[in-house]
C-alpha cells in the first residue's frame, strides 16, 4: 500500500457545502442564543442585535445581552467546526469565512461599513 497519510483531494462542492453549513450553524445558533437571552430578560428580539454594530458593546444592557449571545455562539460554532469540518488546518479558514460573510451582512444591513471594533 503506497497511500498517503490523510491525503486530501480538492472538492469545491464539498467546500461550498461546508461554507453554507457553517453559515447556517452560525446564524441559527446565534438566533437561538439571542432568543433565549431575550426571553430570559423579557426583551423584544430584533435583527439589529445581530447585524447593527451600534448596538453591540458593554455600555448598554441590550449591548451586553447581544455580546453574551455572541460569546455563547462562539462556543456553539466551535462545536460545529469540530463535528462538521473535522480538519484542524481548515478551522481557521472556515472561521474567517464565516466572519467575513457576517461583516458583509452587517455592511449590507446597516448600509455603512461597521466602524466599531465589536
Amino acid at each position: 500500500m503506497a497511500g498517503q497519510f490523510r491525503s486530501y483531494v480538492w472538492d469545491p462542492l464539498l467546500i461550498l457545502s461546508q461554507i453554507v453549513l457553517m453559515q447556517t450553524v452560525y446564524y441559527g445558533s446565534l438566533g437561538l442564543w439571542l432568543a433565549l437571552v431575550d426571553g430570559l430578560v423579557r426583551s423584544s428580539p430584533s435583527l439589529d442585535q445581530m447585524f447593527d454594530a451600534e448596538i453591540l458593546g458593554f455600555s448598554t444592557p441590550p449591548g451586553r445581552l447581544s455580546m453574551m449571545s455572541f460569546i455563547l455562539n462562539a462556543l456553539t460554532c466551535a462545536l460545529g467546526l469540530l463535528y462538521f469540518i473535522r480538519r484542524g488546518k481548515q478551522c481557521l479558514d472556515f472561521t474567517v469565512t464565516v466572519h467575513f460573510f457576517h461583516l458583509l451582512g452587517c455592511w449590507f444591513y446597516s448600509s455603512r461599513f461597521p466602524s466599531a471594533l465589536t
